[in-house]
C-alpha cells in the first residue's frame, strides 16, 4: 500500500488535535499539506479514515482503529532510532492503571522486579483509560478491572479476584460494623467515578437499587464520601492505595468479586514485556 511514517504522523495528529488547524500546527506544516497528505493516506488504503463537516471532524471506526496503532507505530520507531542513534539501553517499561495497580501487590512485584532487572526500570503511572493508553502504544502493559476489550491487537491473562468493599464516611451509622450488606447501602446515594469500571447500579437487585451519580476521578470519589455526601463501593486495592482518613473501607460480604487483568500487545511494545508477564503471574499466584 506504500503507506509511509509521515501518513501515519498526519492522521496521529489529527485524532490527537481534533482539527485539520491544530494537528497542522503540531506538526508545523500547512494546512493544505496536511490535507493532501491525509487524502493520499485514505486513497492508498482506498477507505475513509475522517468525517469531514463544517463544523467537526471526527474519525470513523476504521481512522479510529488506525489511529491507535498509529500510535503505537511510531512509539515503537522513535525508541528504536533514540536506541541506535544514542546507544542507550531500552526505555524504561511503562505500567498504566485507573485506580491502583495491583493494589498491596505492586510495592512487591516492583521490587522484585528491581532486583532481576535491575537495567530496566518500570514506569507505573495513573490514566483514566490504561487499555486505550496501551492501544495507543502510550503504555506496553495495564493493569484493569473490567474485562478486556476484545481485540486481535491486544493480548490479556486474568491476575486475581479482588473482594468489593464500600466506602463510607467516618461518622457513618455503617462505619463501626465489620462488614455490610448491598442493602445497607441501597437508601443512600452512591458516588461512582468516571475512571473506574467496577461499580454500578446493576449491582443491587432491581427492588434495591439506591440513587447514583458520577464524580470525575478518584480525589473527587474521596472526597465525596468523606464530606458525607454520598457512599461508595469498590475493590480492596483501592482501600490499600487510598486510605483516608474521613472513609472507613468495610467489607461487602454479599457482593461478587472482580477480577484483575493485565493486557499488553499483541506485539509487544517492549522486549521486557514477556518477562514482567512472567514474574507478574508468579508474584501472584505465590
Amino acid at each position: 500500500m506504500n503507506v509511509e511514517l509521515r501518513h501515519l504522523r498526519a492522521l496521529a495528529a489529527i485524532g490527537d488535535e481534533g482539527t485539520i488547524t491544530g494537528a497542522a500546527l503540531a506538526l508545523h506544516m500547512t494546512q493544505p499539506a496536511l490535507s493532501r497528505t491525509l487524502e493520499q493516506l485514505e486513497s492508498r488504503l482506498g477507505t475513509r479514515l475522517v468525517e469531514r463537516t463544517t463544523r467537526r471532524l471526527t474519525l470513523t471506526e476504521a481512522g479510529r482503529r488506525l489511529w491507535e496503532h498509529a500510535h503505537r507505530i511510531l512509539g515503537q520507531v522513535d525508541s528504536a532510532l533514540a536506541e541506535a542513534a544514542t546507544g542507550t539501553r531500552p526505555r524504561s517499561l511503562r505500567a498504566a492503571f485507573a485506580w491502583s495497580a495491583l493494589g498491596s501487590h505492586t510495592v512487591p512485584l516492583l521490587r522484585a522486579w528491581r532486583e532481576r532487572h535491575p537495567d530496566t526500570p518500570v514506569h507505573v503511572r495513573r490514566v483514566d483509560d490504561p487499555e486505550a493508553a496501551v492501544r495507543r502504544g502510550e503504555a506496553d502493559v495495564a493493569f484493569l478491572r473490567a474485562e478486556p476489550t476484545p481485540d486481535p491487537g491486544l493480548a490479556s491473562c486474568s491476575l486475581i479476584s479482588e473482594q468489593r468493599v464500600a466506602a463510607v464516611p467516618e461518622e457513618h451509622h455503617l462505619a463501626q460494623r465489620p462488614a455490610v450488606r448491598l442493602a445497607d447501602l441501597a437508601g443512600q446515594p452512591v458516588a461512582v467515578c468516571s475512571t473506574a469500571s467496577t461499580t454500578r447500579a446493576d449491582l443491587w437487585p432491581d427492588t434495591q437499587r439506591p440513587p447514583t451519580f458520577q464524580v470525575p476521578g478518584v480525589d473527587e470519589w474521596l472526597t465525596t464520601i468523606a464530606t458525607g455526601e454520598a457512599v461508595g463501593v469498590t475493590t480492596a486495592g483501592i482501600s490499600y492505595t487510598h486510605p483516608h482518613p474521613g472513609i472507613r473501607y468495610l467489607p461487602l460480604s454479599d457482593a461478587a468479586p472482580v477480577t484483575v487483568y493485565m493486557v499488553w500487545p499483541s506485539s509487544p511494545s517492549h522486549p521486557a514485556t514477556e518477562a514482567f508477564r512472567r514474574l507478574v503471574q508468579q508474584q501472584l499466584v505465590s
